[in-house]
């Protein structure tokens, strides 16, 4: 069964550039002129944290929230625009340095699950269900700093209480497994489904794989994308690239990797992926080097790879695939693989 697509992107995949080591290199936008960009770039939906959504909300009151993403959500229907969904931003915040739902802290670990029903307000406001949880720091510098047991029981208490708070909301863990933390304690998709199983209504627990995520976890993308898959669990994607067991580059999608990049389009299209309304979400970088004026390339670049890797699955001879692993001749379809991605 054939996906149908539709494309999303945040806002914060138009940036200045800066990273680690230098300042910004190109000048900020405005949401409003990022948002004026969606439709011309072919994109249709728009991925938001809480605080893209309604900048300095912890200055704000529960009901200022709500009233400023519903006025958000009248600007995105006169642009034809949709949200994907929400995720809250808790890794910048000084309360969340040692974790958010996973914090030493109680104190803290109140923060990060109020900030959360904020963001699950927000996406309401917007007219969408979809939660993504990024744990950023969720995880230890030093291992003794936590219990893991524990870490998995807050997790799992945090995530119930979301989904007491909303009836309908539901919720989507981002695994990755390092970076911002030494180690993460919900690595890999595998770690996702395990918890939407410890928790009250595992019917609304799924995954979000990120491209980048899974190849720094040393795996392939595609295959975290088949396990979510067999659970019914893959509800939204990150397509990008990574160069490497590196820091989290958010590279193009496709522009290191060619292949791997074929077989997430491949495994998401042989499976229907986006008939049940799931985006094609991309989470990708312009280099720093990238003048201002064409900051953008690599978000149409990205979905015109897509595109075209979704031609190339399309027309595989799939009979001779078949028939080459039927004869366990799998020399010969890796060239057929190749022979067809150089053509």
């Amino acid at each position: 069964m054939e996906g149908i697509y539709r494309f999303s992107f945040g806002p914060w995949n138009i940036h200045e550039g800066a990273d680690p080591f230098g300042p910004a290199v190109r000048r900020s936008m405005k949401l409003s002129e990022k948002l004026d960009l969606y439709k011309k770039l072919g994109f249709d939906g728009v991925q938001f944290h809480d605080d893209d959504a309604v900048p300095d909300m912890n200055n704000l009151s529960p009901g200022q929230i709500i009233d400023q993403a519903k006025q958000l959500r009248n600007i995105l229907d006169d642009h034809g625009l949709a949200a994907e969904f929400v995720a809250p931003r808790l890794w910048e915040d000084e309360r969340t340095i040692d974790g958010g739902y996973t914090s030493n802290d109680k104190a803290c670990r109140d923060y990060a699950l109020d900030r959360s029903k904020r963001a699950i307000d927000i996406a309401n406001a917007l007219g969408i269900d979809l939660l993504v949880l990024w744990l950023a720091r969720e995880g230890t510098y030093i291992r003794e700093s936590k219990d893991s047991k524990l870490a998995v029981e807050r997790l799992t208490g945090s995530i119930n209480q979301m989904l007491l708070y909303d009836s309908k909301i539901r919720i989507c863990i981002e695994p990755k497994p390092n970076e911002p933390m030494d180690h993460a304690f919900i690595p890999t998709a595998g770690h996702a489904v395990a918890l939407a199983q410890l928790c009250i209504d595992p019917d609304r627990v799924g995954v979000n794989i990120e491209s980048a995520h899974a190849i720094l976890a040393g795996l392939d993308p595609s295959d975290e994308m088949g396990f979510a898959l067999a659970f019914n669990k893959l509800w939204t994607v990150h397509l990008n690239d990574q160069n490497g067991l590196k820091f989290d580059q958010d590279k193009s999608f496709a522009s290191v990797d060619i292949r791997r990049a074929f077989n997430q389009v491949r495994i998401l299209d042989k499976y229907g992926y986006g008939n049940k309304g799931e985006w094609v979400g991309l989470d990708v970088k312009a280099m720093r080097s990238q003048k201002f004026d064409v900051s953008t390339k690599h978000l149409t670049n990205s979905r015109k790879n897509f595109l075209k890797l979704l031609e190339l699955s399309r027309s595989l001879d799939e009979e001779k695939v078949e028939e080459l692993i039927a004869g366990r001749d799998y020399e010969e379809l890796d060239n057929l693989i190749l022979s067809h991605l150089l053509a």
